[in-house]
């Protein structure tokens, strides 16, 4: 049951998700740091293939943002990191509702043996 495809997947989600915050809240940090070029944290990809493949764990990547610099060499867009984390929050209480319906389950399933 904890070793289940969908609890790898939803423990790598979390763990990605919870990196992407970081490196969003890093980002936000360095929004008026010269030469600064913004991060971003990439995963559904790789776990949708792992799920795909009966596996589902997976590790986040780090890449730096080929989005177009100000004058400054900064890349940092408010707005986009405003809004990816309202994203990243939502799919994280998500997650955490679905691991969460999970653990129910087996506790359900533990009183009534």
């Amino acid at each position: 049951m904890f070793d289940s495809v969908s609890v790898r997947a939803l423990d790598s989600a979390l763990d990605a998700l919870a990196m992407r915050q970081r490196v969003s809240a890093a980002n936000v940090a360095n929004l008026q740091t010269p030469g600064y070029r913004a991060q971003r944290v990439a995963f559904e990809a790789e776990l949708a293939s792992a799920v795909r493949q009966g596996d589902g764990a997976v590790t986040a990547s780090v890449a730096r943002s080929l989005e177009p610099t100000r004058q400054d060499g900064n890349n940092v867009n408010l707005e986009t990191e405003t809004l990816l984390q309202i994203d990243t929050n939502l799919r994280y209480q998500l997650a955490t509702q679905a691991m969460s319906g999970t653990f129910s389950s087996v506790r359900t399933a533990m009183r009534t043996s």
